[in-house]
């Protein structure tokens, strides 16, 4: 054990490390400070080809870890070559699955222009052809030879009904036929006077003209029918010949690509096929993406939608691949999406309303995404392990899969996927995916590690000052003096809770180092000082201090019962530690035991009211463990320990309490009373070694403060784990009160050690024979516990009648 001095409270620092007058003079960082592991996992995960080389970013936030992933992925995108533009067209043949096809980088809206100027002009050309002089007599030619046809088979009907005496009438109506007599129509009267003979022979010659009709009227119905289909015939020849050059004038353009070559001439052939579409343009809205998609139109869609072309990814401003940070990855802004629209009472989509994804829109290049986020989103996990596994992305809506789409919905074709994913978590994600997810390491096969903390020597501390010149010059802060260089490397040790060590949280450096920057321009400072740090660390904790305030008035008013003088058996101050968001401070505990005759062994109350947890339970088992392997060697424990935080009601955990407890045990065991000035933390092994314990500097400085509300003694302290000498980071306050012996902190490395400081007694050491001496705390616990046993044995003989031969033994046990 030893009394610790003021230098071993923090960091020391050689101002030889700072040989400059402020910051000005110093290069900026160009670099990564500490991060040597996560950058050789990375550097393979950037450089390895194949599919499962996408990398996990493992790390605590605030380590700079987003920031320097951007960096080095920009830096790789831009070795790598542009990627593609990607259109999706309309697929004539299968409307419900359009078309994608890839176009060099900046070709996207070029081609999509293009098609759309020709489709408009054709528009405007294609009614003034059909509606013009040429077209008329072309076409009434091919009508008139047609209509002379017809006129053939009628004539020859009339000359055969003739023949018989019948004449055919012909009207749009049909045929219709009248009996001749002297080749006159014959009237009813003259009808009427004919003989049934010649009634007969008129109607047996009707009946052979209806026949001559029924043959004719085939005839015609043919040369109709040759008739539409060589107008139509004529129709598309005159679009082709129009539309043709066009058409091929584009093709020109791109020679090279036979994909849309192909489409280009599935467009003409669309064109030709419905030149109705175009001659009657005067019909129709005068653009082409004119009445395609307002909501809640009752115009029915535009039928020239489908010429458009849909610029899926437009690459035209990218230079390298692209870096795409996906800061809300749900599953369409992933994947892609397909909209729809309401349309007269209905709900329509359609291959312009294809919206491509964060995944298509990194293609070729890199994609950025927060693991929590990813799995917090549904259908987002399982879609992007697949694609990632087949090398394709299919845009698709999700909701038909469930039935909750009631309209037939575009499945566009699937598009081919070369792309890094960049996963970044905590490392408990890669963990709970590793161990839950048996093809979570196939998908991502690169796992880089950026460490929170670094050793702390001269180079680093070089690199930390060079950090903050950067700092500065970027956010354009006045520069720092080595006073205020060597505050922040302070607080990153105690962030780190390390002297040796410094934190690689630049995030909460950065916060400092800005709001420094606001004190120091407040007081007209050209430079940052060390003072301006430790002004903002003071305006941090008062604007986030209330509920420490709170409680430290409780302390104040006697509200929560603690001494800070005098001595008293049984009973001793705790540390814990509270966490309020961002802000952790500590404040003292009272804990008490008691010791009585019987068996239960150490009865924790709090276990018992279902007030602990698991770790704290544990503590307490190990105090048995320990009592057990100091005093119960010969005999038996017979006693009961019950002991307990007093006034707490949240429930306790942890077990930094435990050599605590076991301090009050000795004391009520003993007799010994405890100095109430000395707070305690560090937990215990079952051989009474003192381990170490988390949140030493808040449970150091929250007792502190304490003491000083109640009055500095120069007696008081807290006694700590040897182990935690090097955590210590503790505030200028309280420093100077150490030294100035206001205030002390001893460490200690048994329970033997501490128990000496509590009580200003010897602990005792055990003899060969197991006793341990009087007047020291063992001895005196170890004759109560004695003592103990002997009353219990007493007590039971005088319940339980004897049997022969057991009094005698009895008697001899209790003399001993």
């Amino acid at each position: 054990m030893r009394k610790l001095e003021a230098s071993d409270l923090g960091a020391k620092f050689n101002p030889e490390h700072f040989p400059f007058k402020t910051t000005d003079e110093i290069k900026p960082l160009d670099g990564v400070i500490g991060q040597a592991r996560a950058m050789d996992a990375l550097e393979l995960g950037f450089e390895m080809e194949g599919p499962g080389y996408n990398i996990f970013v493992g790390g605590y936030p605030g380590t700079g870890k987003a920031t320097i992933i951007e960096s080095i992925a920009k830096r790789y995108a831009a070795r790598c070559k542009t990627p593609p533009d990607l259109i999706i067209v309309n697929n004539f043949s299968d409307e419900y699955r359009p078309q994608v096809i890839e176009l060099a980088p900046g070709n996207a809206v070029k081609f999509s222009k293009t098609l759309a100027r020709s489709i408009e002009t054709m528009r405007n050309e294609l009614p003034r052809l059909f509606h013009g002089d040429h077209y008329h007599r072309e076409r009434n030619k091919l009508t008139q030879r047609f209509t002379e046809q017809k006129e053939v088979i009628i004539n020859d009907l009339n000359a055969r009904a003739a023949e018989i005496s019948i004449q055919v009438l012909y009207s749009q109506s049909g045929f219709q036929t009248i009996p001749l007599q002297n080749e006159k129509p014959i009237s009813e009267k003259q009808y009427s006077k004919l003989t049934d003979v010649e009634k007969d022979q008129i109607a047996e010659s009707i009946k052979k003209v209806q026949g001559f009709i029924s043959e004719s009227v085939r005839e015609i119905a043919k040369i109709e029918q040759i008739s539409l289909e060589a107008l139509e015939e004529f129709n598309q020849a005159m679009a082709a010949a129009a539309v043709g050059p066009r058409i091929e004038h584009i093709k020109q353009k791109y020679s090279r690509h036979k994909v849309l070559k192909q489409y280009l001439d599935t467009v003409k052939a669309d064109i030709v096929a419905n030149i109705a579409l175009f001659t009657l343009a005067d019909e129709q809205p005068t653009s082409p993406v004119e009445n395609d998609g307002q909501e809640g139109s009752s115009v029915p869609e535009n039928p020239f939608i489908r010429y458009k072309v849909n610029v899926l990814v437009d690459n035209s401003q990218q230079k390298g691949g692209p870096v795409i940070i996906d800061t809300n990855p749900t599953y369409y802004n992933v994947f892609g999406r397909i909209e729809k629209r309401p349309v007269m009472g209905g709900i329509v989509t359609d291959f312009t309303m294809i919206q491509a994804g964060s995944l298509l829109k990194a293609n070729g290049g890199y994609l950025i995404l927060d693991v929590d986020a990813v799995l917090q989103n549904p259908y987002v996990w399982e879609a992007l392990k697949r694609s990632l596994r087949t090398r394709k992305v299919q845009i698709e809506d999700v909701n038909e899969q469930f039935g909750f789409s009631s309209v037939t919905s575009m499945k566009p074709e699937l598009i081919p996927l070369k792309v890094k994913v960049l996963l970044m978590g905590r490392p408990d994600y890669f963990q709970f995916l590793q161990g839950n997810d048996d093809s979570f390491r196939k998908s991502f096969k690169v796992r880089a590690d950026f460490d929170y903390e670094v050793d702390r020597c001269e180079n680093v501390e070089v690199q930390y000052t060079a950090f903050i010149a950067r700092v500065c010059q970027e956010r354009k802060l006045p520069p720092f003096t080595p006073g205020g260089v060597m505050e922040i490397l302070s607080m990153s040790s105690r962030l780190a809770d390390d002297q040796t060590k410094l934190s690689l949280q630049f995030g909460e450096l950065v916060s400092l180092i800005k709001e420094a920057a606001h004190y120091a321009r407040k007081l007209d400072h050209t430079a940052i000082s060390g003072a301006d740090v430790r002004n903002a660390i003071a305006g941090r904790h008062f604007r986030m201090g209330l509920v420490e305030e709170k409680i430290q008035e409780r302390y104040d008013r006697g509200s929560i019962l603690v001494d800070t003088t005098g001595s008293k058996i049984g009973q001793i101050n705790g540390l814990a530690v509270y966490s309020i968001g961002e802000t952790s401070f500590g404040k003292p505990v009272r804990i008490t035991a008691t010791t009585f005759i019987g068996k239960a062994g150490v009865v924790n109350i709090e276990r018992m009211a279902k007030l602990s947890g698991k770790t704290y339970d544990k503590g307490v088992y190990i105090i048995s463990g320990y009592l057990g392997n100091i005093f119960a060697q010969e005999y038996p424990l017979s006693l009961s320990i019950s002991i307990t935080f007093e006034q707490s009601y949240g429930g306790v955990d942890g077990d930094s309490a435990s050599s605590t407890e076991l301090y009050a045990i000795l004391s009520t065991l003993s007799g010994y009373p405890i100095n109430q000035g000395i707070a305690v933390t560090g937990s215990v092994n079952q051989f009474g070694e003192i381990q170490p314990i988390g949140g030493v500097n808040e449970k150091i400085e929250g007792f502190f403060k304490v003491c000083e509300q109640k009055g500095l003694t120069g007696k008081q302290g807290v006694m700590i784990p040897e182990s935690n000498v090097e955590q210590l980071m503790l505030n200028h306050e309280l420093v100077e009160a150490v030294k100035n012996g206001k205030f002390n902190i001893w460490s200690v490395r048994t329970i033997a050690e501490g128990i000496e400081i509590l009580t200003g007694k010897p602990a005792g050491e055990m003899n060969k024979k197991g006793q341990f001496p009087k007047n020291t705390v063992f001895g005196e616990a170890q004759r109560k516990m004695t003592a103990y046993m002997v009353r219990s044995l007493t007590v039971k003989q005088r319940l339980v009648p004897s049997r022969p031969g057991e009094s005698e033994s009895a008697g001899a046990e209790e003399q001993d």
